[in-house]
């Protein structure tokens, strides 16, 4: 393969890597590993901020730590969510049809150690925080942005759904970051 040429012999993937001194290493692979563990530390390689998905009906309401969000549409703006199935929340978002994003900050350990754990549907999700209530699910005052979303598909997928959603109502503080992380793999949390 020629030096920066981006063709391949038969059908190997060129994958073009960073080196130290300003220089680029290409390597050339044939087939991409199809181990589970390799999967796995490349998908942990995606980097994801973490949002408390907040929803309530019915006089209930509750919240969810999640990572997999994702902005999937200008108009109208829309996200997606990837929700574990088996989230107790998940019933008060299909009962509700909406939901809030509260977008964590770059210092929002507090919110990732209080929501990490998960909640029952009968505790109080919301115990010692601040909170006020919006149409979509309450807001977290701690948090950087939030988006009221409106649910307009759920699509299973593997162990989890994706929820796609358009978002409807929205406010950001300009001056915080939010929070990024990368994870060891790509196959648990």
């Amino acid at each position: 393969m020629e030096q920066g040429s981006g063709v391949c012999p038969r059908g190997a993937v060129s994958l073009r890597l960073p080196r130290k001194r300003g220089k680029r290493k290409t390597i050339s692979v044939k087939e991409l590993n199809e181990d589970l563990n390799v999967i796995g530390v490349a998908l942990g390689r995606i980097p994801s901020g973490c949002s408390i998905l907040t929803a309530q009906h019915a006089g209930r309401s509750s919240g969810v730590l999640v990572s997999w969000v994702q902005q999937a549409a200008f108009t109208p703006p829309s996200v997606t969510v990837g929700l574990k199935r088996d989230r107790p929340i998940a019933a008060l978002i299909n009962d509700a049809q909406r939901f809030l994003l509260n977008v964590i900050g770059e210092d929002g350990v507090t919110m990732l150690q209080h929501f990490g754990k998960g909640f029952p549907p009968e505790e109080d999700a919301f115990a010692g925080l601040e909170v006020e209530a919006t149409d979509f699910g309450p807001l977290l005052k701690a948090c950087s942005a939030f988006l009221g979303c409106r649910v307009r598909q759920v699509v299973p997928i593997g162990d989890h759904d994706l929820y796609v959603a358009e978002v409807v109502a929205a406010e950001a503080d300009h001056e915080t970051k939010p929070y990024v992380h990368l994870r060891k793999s790509g196959r648990s949390y």
